[in-house]
């Protein structure tokens, strides 16, 4: 079993870490108590998985010392274990939790207001707690690291290799209005509408007919063709920016012909080099046969 183990100092950006193995396929528990650790890993061993990331803080009081001896056994079990110590200037530990107005861990529960100096207090007795452990693997200096740099770095430390973006095509109908959870929106109420022709109506862009009318129509072809070199220009940067679904809406008047169309065209497309999802919101499911 691969584990890692995501720990350091609090406000250095733990939960940034551990949200990012997740992403990649990792099993994640978060703040797990250090006495734990070893039976953990063993019950989850034993149901098969496979890579594990697990996050230990300074709330594990005094039995952070025995984390080095549980390595060890982790290590003798077979396991490939790899510790990340996150860390950061106080100056910006400080900053940090300013800006998120939360209470650090081991501040004195008792007092109504955090002043600086409390703060900084607390901090630095977590820097003491927490230097027992700190040459067990790699430390990471998180100050004024933007967090996608931080995420890239786990990665880079951990050898996880990123999961696929997920591509979510999804056609709607404007007289129902924009979808809320759209990323990137194109109109087709420009192309010709297959609704005008009698023998077309009924049907929807996902049938053979209603395609082969609008193939044979060069503005549709240019449209579908622009999506596609624009998703193809930009989706390295949103993969870049640690995205993990996005989601392209095409609308047309009811949702039904051209839409659906564009859509169809572009899923196949894109089905060869990403992960991708199909959606039609204005459709109703079809009766299977019989």
């Amino acid at each position: 079993m691969r584990v890692v183990l995501i720990t350091g100092i609090s406000g250095s950006g733990k939960s940034i870490a551990i949200n990012v193995l997740e992403d990649d396929g990792f099993f994640c528990i978060d703040n797990l108590p250090v006495r734990f650790l070893q039976e953990v890993i063993a019950s989850l061993h034993e149901t098969g998985r496979d890579r594990v990331a697990v996050s230990i803080d300074a709330r594990s009081g005094g039995s952070v010392a025995d984390l080095r001896a549980m390595l060890a056994g982790l290590n003798r079990f077979g396991h490939d274990v790899k510790v990340i110590f996150l860390n950061a200037r106080t100056d910006t530990l400080v900053q940090r939790y300013s800006e998120t107005r939360r209470r650090h861990p081991l501040s004195t529960h008792g007092a109504t207001e955090e002043t600086d100096e409390t703060l900084v207090e607390a901090i630095e007795h977590e820097r003491e707690m927490m230097s027992v452990i700190e040459d067990l693997g790699i430390s990471l200096d998180t100050s004024d690291l933007h967090p996608n740099v931080l995420r890239q770095w786990v990665r880079d430390v951990v050898g996880a290799e990123r999961a696929a973006l997920t591509l979510l095509f999804t056609s709607f109908a404007y007289k129902h209005g924009v979808p809320l959870d759209a990323d990137l929106v194109f109109d087709a109420r420009c192309l010709p509408n297959p609704y005008y022709t009698s023998d077309l109506r009924p049907l929807t862009g996902l049938d053979e007919p209603v395609a082969a009318f609008l193939r044979e129509i060069p503005s549709v072809q240019r449209l579908v063709d622009h999506i596609g070199n624009f998703l193809h220009t930009w989706l390295p940067f949103y993969i870049q920016e640690n995205r993990s679904y996005l989601t392209v809406a095409i609308g047309c008047t009811g949702g039904q012909h051209r839409s659906v169309y564009c859509i169809e065209e572009l899923a196949r497309r894109f089905r060869r080099a990403e992960h991708v999802l199909v959606r039609h919101r204005a459709l109703h499911p079809r009766p299977g046969p019989g």
